[in-house]
């Protein structure tokens, strides 16, 4: 068992370990962000970032200790300890704050160095006389690549030094003697407890809420005339059915006359050219 967790290296447990806890709080987390989003808050903006943050730490507690134990227990054979989520979080924590901000400033100055050399590559004469798109897309491809291995390459130092972290507890873990079936049996009751009933309510009480909440939170879209807009109020007449006949019978007369001026126009103007 021991030689088992030795030949897996600090690469694939530390993807095996941050990965899984990622993926098993990230729906937690989209929660939230939608949240503040209906409350009109931005959650990659202050304060709501501060504030998501701070809701993501027994998230993150909940996620690294669930997925860390399936390792140790399936993969590993050993037994965590009780405070393992614990211990990986802080320590994560510790190490985050250092290594992404540096990882942001590598990829970052990476990306405008090689865009840099990129626009020079392109000034060159024979590559001037190409179409715009080609050129677009040579430049494109130029910088992109070098972005794109330099960001692997950052991904993988997390993952290795992540996974020297998750090391130092699988060498202070004890080696689990149980039968495969038991162990089984652990970690499927890491994620489903005994008390399923009890679970189901709590899923279906914090779904209504997390809904209410949404809907309660979310601004009316329902176009409305602003608080300051004074609305006008008109006047309505009745209509009376005798001035209505008036007015149409005195349209129509001013129709009969029109009508009779442009007949007798036409009339003289055909007089005036069977003379001629």
């Amino acid at each position: 068992m021991i030689e088992q967790a030795a030949k897996m290296s600090s690469v694939k447990l530390g993807f095996a370990v941050g990965w899984s806890a990622f993926w098993t709080g990230a729906p937690f987390k989209c929660v939230i962000a939608l949240l503040l989003l209906a409350m009109g808050l931005h959650p990659w903006e202050m304060p709501a970032l501060g504030f998501l943050l701070l809701l993501s730490i027994p998230i993150d507690i909940w996620a690294l200790g669930l997925a860390a134990r399936t390792v140790f227990l399936e993969r590993l054979r050993l037994q965590p300890a009780g405070s393992l989520g614990v211990t990986l979080w802080w320590q994560a924590a510790l190490f985050n704050a250092v290594y992404l901000p540096l990882g942001y400033v590598i990829e970052s100055r990476t990306m405008a160095g090689a865009q840099a050399v990129a626009a020079k590559i392109m000034e060159i004469e024979p590559l001037k006389s190409w179409p715009v798109a080609e050129r677009i897309s040579i430049e494109l491809v130029l910088w992109s690549s070098v972005a794109a291995i330099v960001l692997i390459l950052i991904v993988l130092g997390w993952m290795f030094l992540f996974g020297l972290i998750v090391g130092r507890q699988v060498a202070t873990a004890r080696p689990a003697h149980e039968s495969y079936q038991a162990l089984v049996r652990q970690w499927d009751l890491l994620r489903v407890p005994q008390d399923q009933p009890l679970l189901l309510t709590v899923l279906i009480a914090s779904g209504v809420l997390a809904v209410l909440l949404f809907w309660g939170f979310m601004p009316v879209l329902t176009p409305h005339p602003h608080e300051d807009y004074e609305m006008l109020a008109q006047e309505r007449r009745l209509m009376k059915p005798t001035e209505a006949l008036e007015k149409t019978d005195q349209a129509l007369a001013r129709a009969e006359a029109a009508l009779k001026v442009l007949e007798e126009e036409a009339q003289k103007g055909s007089k005036g050219k069977t003379k001629l």
